[in-house]
């Protein structure tokens, strides 16, 4: 099984950079589609690609037939073959640590690649190296979209300070509770539950909000 797993993530690898580099081979596809039809996964697009002659399908077609299989084994490419979605993460790093500063945490954090979890994801590394990665890490599929990513980062990281130091953080002036990261919208924002709710200040944006930089 643990072969089969290596091969099959090789072929699906190889698969997902030809779609990526415009460069797809189509026996990369058929080979990937034999694989998984000798583990049982009949789905419509592998049988497709098994019974037909790769010669005789346009070029668009066997794109087309490619995505299909990937998206039905549910291939992830990760931070190494998207590295954009580790840039977008460390864009969402630098707008959430404006943050951070009101939580007197000053220093420069970095995203830090979690290898030994499964899957691999990204934590948060303060400057004075404390690691942010309590609930788990943020996963590349969260980082396809920059709101998505920023929320999901700020949520981490939030919920990581509270269990390092049992301080709510951040709290609402007005109503006194603690706000929560949050997409609204299509943009990451602090909430806060207080008359049935409202926006306390976009992420990256809470020093504005609460009238300082640092906790008083």
């Amino acid at each position: 099984m643990a072969e089969y797993e290596a091969v099959t993530e090789q072929l699906m690898r190889r698969v997902y950079l030809g779609l990526r580099e415009d460069n797809l081979d189509p026996q990369d596809v058929v080979a990937l589609a034999c694989d998984l039809l000798d583990w049982f996964h009949c789905t419509d697009a592998v049988l497709e690609v098994v019974e037909r002659n790769p010669a005789e399908v346009p070029r668009a077609e066997m794109t087309s037939l490619a995505r299909r299989v990937l998206d039905d084994v549910g291939f992830d490419p990760g931070f190494d073959l998207a590295p954009e979605r580790l840039e977008t993460l460390r864009a969402a790093l630098r707008i959430v640590a404006r943050d951070l500063l009101t939580r007197g945490i000053e220093g420069e954090p970095e995203i830090e690649i979690l290898e030994d979890w499964f899957p691999v994801g990204a934590g948060v590394r303060l400057a004075d190296g404390e690691r942010l990665n309590w609930g788990g890490p943020v996963l590349p599929s969260m980082c396809d979209d920059p709101a998505t990513a920023l929320t999901s980062l700020t949520i981490m990281i939030q919920e990581s300070l509270l269990e390092w130091t049992w301080q709510v953080w951040p709290v609402c002036p007005r109503h006194h509770l603690g706000v929560h990261g949050s997409e609204r919208d299509g943009a990451a924002v602090w909430w806060c539950a207080g008359d049935g709710g409202h926006i306390l200040a976009p992420v990256g944006e809470l020093a504005r909000a609460l009238g300082r930089r640092r906790p008083g």
